[in-house]
């Protein structure tokens, strides 16, 4: 059961799981470790500009998903890999901010569409502006061909990942 975390991520340093550089000493020894590696540091990044907004990772992470869609809080839950409980409490403590609010469904009366408000418009365009800048300055020693060559296999990675879970 995932759960909100208050404290914030550790420095990506700090997490750092794999058994040490290759040999040259610049280079993960193994894809794994530089996944992991590239996601501590990205990683890092939203957890500092969501604290510096006085979020947690996870309200970034529901911020990021309500911009361009008002899902349920069923949908919303499995985006976010929340239970119920934790799904509903993190939607009122988003409501009681003023950053999100609980619209009736068009299509069950039952159900609850949660979207973003004005106020949660903008601290989530002010959120994306902010690791938009830190991401290009991370990458700024990257070619254009480096650059294009990074997104096409983020891509086929995620692609790839549809439905596949994160148990053994």
């Amino acid at each position: 059961m995932a759960q909100e975390s208050p404290s914030p991520t550790p420095d990506p340093a700090d997490l750092d799981l794999s058994p040490g550089p290759g040999p040259d000493a610049t280079e993960p020894l193994t894809t794994m470790d530089a996944l992991i590696q590239l996601s501590f540091l990205v990683q890092g990044v939203l957890t500092r500009v969501a604290a510096e907004h006085d979020l947690s990772l996870i309200q970034v992470r529901l911020l990021g998903i309500l911009r361009d869609r008002r899902p349920g809080m069923l949908e919303l839950a499995r985006h976010l890999g929340l239970d119920k409980s934790s799904m509903t409490g993190l939607v009122t403590r988003a409501e009681k901010r003023g950053l999100v609010r609980r619209l009736p469904s068009p299509d069950d009366g039952r159900a609850v569409l949660v979207a973003l408000t004005e106020p949660g418009h903008r601290l989530t365009a002010e959120c994306v502006a902010e690791v938009e800048r830190r991401i290009t300055a991370l990458t700024e020693p990257l070619t254009s061909a480096e650059h294009t060559q990074v997104r096409a296999l983020a891509a086929k990675l995620l692609r790839g990942s549809a439905g596949h879970t994160l148990t053994p």
